[in-house]
Parts: C-alpha cells; structure tokens; sequence
C-alpha cells in the first residue's frame, strides 16, 4: 500500500475534523516497522480524533494560551523553533522542545527518559508550573465542563473525562506522528535515483568515516538510549533520573528524521544549524571525563562535511510529511 493511502478523512462524534490524519491500522510509511501492539490503549480513529484536538487545544493551559502543539508545533518538525521552550506567561525552560515525530517506537520519553511511555509523558507538560501550569485534577474538571469533550469521552472510553484517558487520548494521536518514506528510504529499497550525488557520498560518511550510525542508527536514526556528546553546561540530564554517576550529561538520541525541520539542535538548542552539529562532531565535541568513546575528532574535509549535511537536509526528508493542522475544537 503506498503511503499515500495510509492517510484518511474521519470524523470525531459531530465534530469533522479539517485535515487528514493517519489511519488507526497496521500502515506505516515505508523504512519505518509496524507499531508497537498497545493492549491497554488500542489506536481507534475516534481516539486518535479525540487526542488530536486535545493536542492543540490551549485551554490545558492555566491560562488558555500554551497547547501541546505550541512547544510541538507541525509547522516546526513537531518542536518549536527556539532553544528552549516556552511555557504560560513567557516563562523559559532549561532544554528545547524535543520533537514528537516517531516517539511511538521510544521506550522512554524526555529527553532524560524519565516517563516509561507516552501515556506517562502527556501528562507531565500540563501540570509543569512553567509549561501549562494546570493541576491534572483541574485539567479534568475543566474538561468535564466542556459538554462536546464529555461526550466524546463517554463514546470512546465509556466515561467521562479521566486524567488515565486524557494521557490515553493524546498519547494515540502523538502515535500517528511518523515520518519515513524519505528518499534513502528509496534508495535502500532500489531506487539509485533517489539520493544526489552528494547526498550519496554525505550517506557513506554517515554510517563510515563519520560514525554517526554508532548512535543513530536504526529505522528511525536513532537507538533511543542515552550519550553524552561532550556539550557543556550543568544540565545532569539522565543522571538525575538514573543516579548513576556515568549518566551526567547524557540525552536521549533524538531522531533524525525530519532533522532539518528542528533547528536549533541538542538539548539545550546550543547549535543553531546541522552545519554547527557538523563541526561539533567534527572537532570530537568538547572534551569531558564522561564523554562517549564514539565522539573523537573525525577530520573531515570542507567537502566531507558538506556532504553530510546535504544528506542529513535531503535524504532524511518525508515524502509525506504529517503536517497536521488545528482541528475544530469542541465547545
């Protein structure tokens, strides 16, 4: 089935919704596996509805103005195009807005994986004092006070709203966020068209000389665990949820799907451009007493690097990118 198929018109309850989003079924975009079987939060088209207004609606925000979708914005390759993120009243957060495009295949969330699933993630923004700053048990209240989101609770869940099936119902559209069918997707499968020259050459240092395979590597460029690339700065990323003293400033792999949509780049959106990213690794970071044994000093040429960075902008892109969009919300 092409990719384009896996891509349907539905409606949530009265509600039509004003864009196309992926279909609940077993169809993903080519290079990527199926999704993983969830049998305590099945994919439904009614959910995934419901998790999609709930996803840009702003009024999970104390004060009406900060939705998931701000600091994951579609537009921003599912982030938000600034260092940091930002919260109710302009508050500032301590790292950027990790993007959500193929999380359904992580095994932890954040960028210190400190939640075990999306279910577990959705929540924490919410209640964050400087994301949304909304009380999960207010969150809930203010919910129920809305008689189009009650109703679809109660068709969906059978209930009214429930902190376990607001996580549930994001959670099921965040799943939906998936990018592959890039053109080395293409290339793998055949295609010797689908890379330019030096898209090509920037794929050979990619998983030879350059090394950046060694991390991120796999369907979705990334092996979702946990390195520290020699970045400076006080932020203990996992170590402050592991305790281990050999996980300072470790983060989690981020994917590089879609890359070139999510600048600036790393944790903290210290590196502005993949060209910055580029020298970074290119110079072997900055050295620290924990930094990864994969992060050395890689001499590549002008032209090396230039590679790199044309494949990392062009073979990583979608052919169909989710560029979802704010959907009718319930009154």
């Amino acid at each position: 089935m092409s990719v384009s198929k896996t891509f349907c018109f539905f409606a949530s309850l009265s509600l039509v919704l004003s864009m196309a989003i992926p279909c609940p079924a077993d169809d993903v975009p080519a290079g990527l596996p199926p999704l993983p079987s969830l049998p305590d939060n099945p994919q439904t088209a009614e959910k995934i509805a419901l998790g999609h207004q709930l996803y840009f609606d702003p009024r999970l925000s104390v004060d009406n103005s900060v939705s998931c979708a701000t600091c994951h914005d579609p537009e921003k390759g599912y982030s938000n195009g600034e260092a940091v993120a930002t919260g109710v009243g302009g508050q500032k957060g301590g790292r950027s807005s990790p993007t959500i495009i193929n999380s359904a295949y992580a095994k932890l969330q954040f960028w210190d994986g400190r939640a075990g699933t999306l279910e577990d993630q959705a929540l924490g923004p919410i209640a964050n004092p400087i994301e949304m700053n909304l009380p999960v048990e207010e969150a809930v209240a203010k919910l129920n006070a809305i008689a189009g989101y009650r109703e679809q609770f109660q068709k969906v869940f059978g209930t009214d709203v429930t902190a376990e099936n607001l996580a549930k119902a994001i959670a099921a559209y965040e799943r939906t966020v998936l990018c592959g069918d890039a053109p080395f997707d293409r290339y793998k499968a055949g295609d010797m068209t689908a890379l330019s020259e030096g898209a090509q050459r920037g794929m050979k240092l990619f998983f030879g000389k350059a090394n950046c395979s060694a991390c991120h590597g796999g369907h979705s460029f990334t092996d979702f665990a946990f390195h520290n690339i020699g970045l400076p700065g006080e932020d203990e990323g996992r170590k402050a949820i592991s305790k281990l003293d050999g996980d300072k400033g470790s983060f989690k792999t981020p994917t590089l799907r879609e890359i070139a949509r999510t600048a600036p780049y790393m944790h903290d959106g210290s590196l502005k451009t993949l060209e910055d990213v580029v020298e970074h690794y290119n110079k072997g970071g900055d050295q620290n007493p924990l930094i990864d044994e994969e992060i050395f000093p890689l001499k590549l040429t002008a032209e090396e690097k230039a590679d790199l960075v044309t494949f990392l902008k062009e073979g990583l892109a979608s052919s169909n990118y989710p560029l979802h969009s704010k959907p009718a919300l319930p009154e």
